[in-house]
């Protein structure tokens, strides 16, 4: 994508204007009983000891009563067996109702971290509270090893509880810092500009339109792009003011000519359906603070030599776009997050022309050969300071090269899932730093193209010496990563934005990559 016209295809003289504790078992003390034999007891009877008894009547009396003692112990033994199994039981059904008790609590206040944290600690506390000590534990004759039995318990019943919990989380405790920031909040609808403080990476201090006021769009139609229609997503986009923006309904969107966005907005689709597809798509150009989230956007078109309007002060003539998705030209503080993207006519998320603090995460990109081109060309030197977070995207079905393709600048590439391409997964030129950390590459079946990596048109003697790494990665059907440099510090840090996550987690923190299904009054 090159389109270095001077400010950026406006051809135009306007200037463009710039989010049971107390229940114990009572023992009786210990009593010594001294025992006689059953002869002697008999005979000692003045009655018994008149009559000529014979041995056989002592012995079955004797038998006789060791039958009965039999059956007395076999009894006692039984009694605290099933006195075990009920105490078993309770602690079990305790620890249940605990959990119970506490769901509601965390679920009202996960949002802002603290809730698993006071879980734990509440856990912690009943716990306590509710394990019998070590002396009115211990059965005596029930079983060989009563402290084993108990230790077995504790463990069933921490098991359960970890269980529980993370049955509990499964949508917002799964690894992934963004989703466990916001997602487990059922209340997330009233709450939605809490989104703003969830970001990470480069982008992390994305505002959007945190600061502002909601807008909702009621109207899907794109009918002047000059002068649009109060309601539309245009009309809400240009406006000069911080905006929360949202969709009453779920919609398609065609659009005439691009979405020029203006500083300090969001585009939140949750809650809705909303695609934007068939026509022009998303450019974000000489702006700060732009959060896209929950979008479909598909079959994006080249559009333009049109007049199109980028603010209520502004509007000009554009030249020919080239069809990506997302298109971020000469912007800062830039997040896109939780989107579906799949075969536009160029990219889906293009990144150029001295872009910088950049967050990509949590998308699934399919269907589209280059997927995403960071840096304008190897002779534009402003690129060198760009810093691009990809993170938690899920690379799949039908994708073929350039996941990302870098220019210059630092990027760091974490926890993302690649699971198809064609030709190769990452490449670059002009020397940029990449960082691979905690990714899990599944080569595709092709014996020739099961490299990661790829030089694009640089000799071997100039690409050893520029900073690309492999750490930690899952490397899978034959997939290899071939790094280069000398690994200084000082260029990865420059190059490091989170901290990534084991590569065998990679699959449950992408579990939720792309648009989500997000209802009102239940967790995203």
């Amino acid at each position: 994508m090159c389109r270095a016209v001077a400010g950026g295809r406006w051809q135009s003289n306007h200037v463009q204007s710039t989010d049971q504790d107390d229940h114990r078992r009572r023992r009786e003390p210990n009593r010594t009983i001294k025992k006689e034999p059953l002869s002697s007891l008999l005979s000692s009877i003045p009655f018994l000891s008149s009559l000529s008894l014979d041995s056989s009547f002592y012995f079955f009396l004797i038998q006789g009563e060791r039958e009965k003692e039999r059956e007395r112990a076999m009894a006692g033994g039984l009694k605290w067996v099933s006195l075990a199994v009920l105490g078993f039981l309770v602690v079990i059904g305790g620890g249940v109702a605990l959990l119970g008790g506490l769901k509601d609590t965390q679920l009202l206040n996960s949002w802002n971290g603290g809730a698993s944290r006071r879980f734990l600690r509440e856990a912690t506390v009943n716990d306590s509270a509710s394990s019998p000590s070590p002396a009115t534990r211990s059965v005596f004759g029930a079983v060989e090893d009563p402290d084993a039995v108990a230790s077995t318990v504790a463990q069933t019943i921490v098991n359960s509880t970890n269980r529980r919990s993370l049955s509990y989380l499964s949508s917002c405790g799964t690894g992934n810092p963004i989703d466990d920031c916001w997602r487990c909040d059922s209340d997330w609808h009233n709450n939605r500009q809490r989104l703003a403080d969830c970001g990470i990476g480069f982008g992390r201090n994305a505002l959007g339109g945190r600061d502002g006021r909601i807008y909702e769009v009621t109207d899907s139609s794109d009918d002047d792009p000059i002068n649009p229609k109060p309601g539309t997503l245009r009309y809400a986009v240009i406006q000069d003011e911080p905006l929360w923006i949202i969709f009453k309904h779920d919609m398609v969107i065609t659009l005439k000519e691009e979405l020029i966005m203006n500083s300090f907005k969001t585009i939140d689709g949750r809650g809705a359906n909303v695609h934007i597809s068939g026509g022009a798509c998303i450019t974000v150009q000489f702006v700060t603070n732009i959060i896209i989230h929950g979008l479909h956007i598909h079959d994006c078109k080249p559009t333009g030599n049109a007049m199109v309007r980028s603010s209520p002060s502004h509007y000009g003539w554009r030249t020919m776009a080239d069809g990506d998705g997302v298109s971020i030209f000469g912007s800062s503080h830039i997040w896109v997050d939780h989107c579906s993207m799949w075969n536009c006519a160029d990219g889906l998320v293009d990144a150029v022309m001295g872009s910088t603090a950049i967050t990509i995460s949590n998308n699934h990109f399919t269907h589209h050969n280059e997927v995403m081109l960071l840096g304008h060309s190897d002779s534009y030197d402003k690129d060198k300071s760009m810093q691009v977070t990809i993170a938690f995207n899920h690379f799949g079905e039908g994708l073929i090269q350039r996941m990302p393709r870098c220019r210059h600048g630092y990027f760091h590439v974490v926890n993302n899932d690649y699971t198809h391409w064609e030709m190769y997964a990452i490449g670059g030129s002009a020397a940029p730093t990449i960082n691979s950390q905690g990714n899990r590459y599944l080569a595709p079946a092709n014996p020739f193209a099961k490299e990661v990596t790829k030089r694009v048109d640089t000799e071997q003697g100039v690409w050893q010496g520029w900073n690309w790494r492999s750490e930690g990665d899952l490397l899978l059907n034959g997939a290899y990563f071939t790094p280069s440099g000398a690994g200084a510090s000082a260029s990865y840090s420059r190059a490091s934005s989170l901290g990534a996550k084991p590569s065998s987690m990679v699959g449950t923190i992408t579990s939720g990559a792309g648009v989500l299904s997000c209802k009102k009054g239940n967790e995203c």
